[in-house]
């Protein structure tokens, strides 16, 4: 194993982060590290779903969720 000394995170430039996050990925997949999604994901999407049934909360479109993100980013 090599052991190599990164720049603390926010230092890094973003080309940087994200050559680091797919070196994460690369390792965790050859060796099928934690394949399962932690369980909070499935108690999340059961809150969602419940959520969704009682009509508390909705559903977008990606061309919503797009709209809405460009308005808040102008």
């Amino acid at each position: 194993m090599t052991v190599q000394t990164i720049p603390d995170i926010d230092e890094m430039t973003a080309e940087q982060q994200v050559e680091l996050m797919e070196a994460l990925w690369k390792s965790m997949s050859a060796r099928n590290v934690n394949s399962e999604p932690p369980a909070w994901h499935l108690e999340y999407l059961q809150n969602r779903e419940k959520e969704i049934a009682e009509g508390n909360d909705s559903f977008e479109s990606l061309n919503e969720f797009e709209k809405g993100l460009r308005a808040e980013l102008r």
